[in-house]
C-alpha cells in the first residue's frame, strides 16, 4: 500500500508516522477538512462502530505507562458525518456523554470490545449566536450532573446551562473574569466540586508563561450573580490544559496537551491536591502518566473519572478535528495505588 507515495513501512513505523502527520499538518494547514454543517434541531441515531487498540502497537503486551494501567482502548468511527470532535467527556454506569467543538452531544454504551453499538446524536438547543456559525457553538468544557448539563462556549467565553432532557437553554453567563480570554484558549475545562463550587480552566497562551487563569465560582457558573474570583494553575511547562475532572478521593486530575511538528501529540496527566482555594491561589499539579509516541495517542481533549470494583478509572477522548489523518480515541486506565 502506498500512502501520498509513502511506502507501508514507513508509515507502520510509528515514530516517523508522527512526523509525517506533522508535516501533512504544515502542508495542509489553509486545507484541513471542514465540520459538517451544523445539524438540524433534534435529536438523530446513527451506528457508531468500536476497533480496539493496543496502548503501544510496537509493543502490545504492555499495560504500564506512570501511574495509569492500561484497560482498553478503542477508534471510534460512525455512519454518521456529524461525528467527531470530541472536546469533553462524561462516563457514568456504563454510558458515555461526549460534546463535541460544534456542540453536538453523543451518547453511547461503553464498547465492550468489538462491534457496533447506537450513538445517540443531540445538538445543543441554544448558544451564543446562531448554530449557521461553528465558532457559535465551539463547547470544550462540559459539566453533568442530575437532570443538568453545563457547557463552556470558547469563542464567546461563556458558561450555558442545560437540561439534559431535551438539551433546551436554561441560563447562560459571560462571567468578567473569562472576558480577557484569548477567543481559541478557555473554558477549556470545567469541574464541579462536592460543595457546589465549579472551577473553569482557560487553556492558557502558547508562550511559555508558568500560571494560567482558573476562575473559582461560588455556585452555578451560568447564572450572572454568582460570585467568583480568579485562581491561577501552575502549567506544565511547554503544555496547555485540555479537560480536568474530579477524582473520588477528591484531587483533581488534569490533562495537559502539546503539539510539536516534528513529534506529534504529547499528554501529561497530572494530579493535584486542592489548596485553600482563596483569591490568588495556585493549583499546582503533579505529573502521573506521559502519554505520547509510540504510546496510542492523538488530540487528547476529554476525561472522566469512574469507580470499578474500588478502583478509580480514569477515561480519555480524543478530538480528531473533523481529519482524516486523525482518529476518535477512547482510552480506559485504573489509577494505580
Amino acid at each position: 500500500m502506498i500512502l501520498w507515495g509513502f511506502p507501508e513501512q514507513l508509515w507502520r513505523s510509528r515514530g516517523k508516522r508522527a512526523a509525517f502527520v506533522a508535516l501533512v499538518f504544515a502542508a495542509l494547514a489553509t486545507n484541513i477538512a471542514l465540520p459538517p454543517e451544523p445539524p438540524l434541531p433534534g435529536p438523530a441515531m446513527a451506528m457508531l462502530e468500536a476497533r480496539p487498540v493496543a496502548l503501544d502497537e510496537s509493543a502490545p503486551a504492555r499495560r504500564r505507562v506512570g501511574s495509569l494501567d492500561f484497560l482498553g482502548g478503542w477508534v471510534l468511527t460512525s455512519d454518521s458525518a456529524r461525528f467527531g470532535g470530541l472536546s469533553t467527556l462524561h462516563v457514568e454506569n456504563g454510558q458515555v456523554a461526549a460534546l463535541s467543538d460544534t456542540g453536538t452531544l453523543f451518547r453511547f454504551a461503553v464498547p465492550q470490545g468489538a462491534g457496533r453499538e447506537p450513538v445517540r446524536i443531540d445538538p445543543l438547543g441554544d448558544g451564543p449566536g446562531p448554530a449557521t456559525r461553528k465558532s457559535n457553538r465551539d463547547t470544550e468544557s462540559m459539566v453533568i450532573l442530575g437532570p443538568w448539563l453545563w457547557a463552556g462556549f470558547e469563542r464567546h467565553n461563556m458558561i450555558w446551562r442545560f437540561r439534559l432532557a431535551d438539551l433546551s437553554a436554561a441560563a447562560s453567563a459571560a462571567p468578567p473574569l473569562m472576558r480577557d480570554w484569548r477567543a481559541n484558549s478557555g473554558p477549556e475545562a470545567m469541574v464541579r466540586l462536592a460543595d457546589g463550587r465549579f472551577l473553569v480552566f482557560c487553556e492558557g497562551s502558547d508562550d511559555e508563561r508558568p500560571l494560567s487563569d482558573v476562575v473559582l465560582f461560588g455556585g452555578d457558573p451560568a447564572d450572572p450573580r454568582t460570585p467568583a474570583q480568579l485562581l491561577h494553575y501552575r502549567r506544565v511547562p511547554g503544555y496547555r490544559v485540555s479537560d480536568a475532572t474530579l477524582l473520588p478521593d477528591g484531587r483533581l486530575l488534569v490533562l495537559n496537551r502539546r503539539f510539536e511538528w516534528l513529534e506529534g501529540f504529547s499528554l501529561a496527566v497530572t494530579v493535584a491536591d486542592l489548596p485553600d482555594l482563596r483569591p490568588g491561589a495556585t493549583i499546582v499539579p503533579h505529573e502521573l502518566a506521559r502519554l505520547q509516541p509510540p504510546l496510542t495517542i492523538d488530540n487528547m481533549e476529554g476525561v472522566s473519572a469512574t469507580v470499578e470494583d474500588g478502583r478509580t478509572i480514569v477515561w480519555l477522548v480524543s478530538d480528531d478535528n473533523f481529519f482524516p489523518l486523525q482518529r476518535t480515541l477512547l482510552l480506559k486506565f485504573a489509577l494505580a495505588g
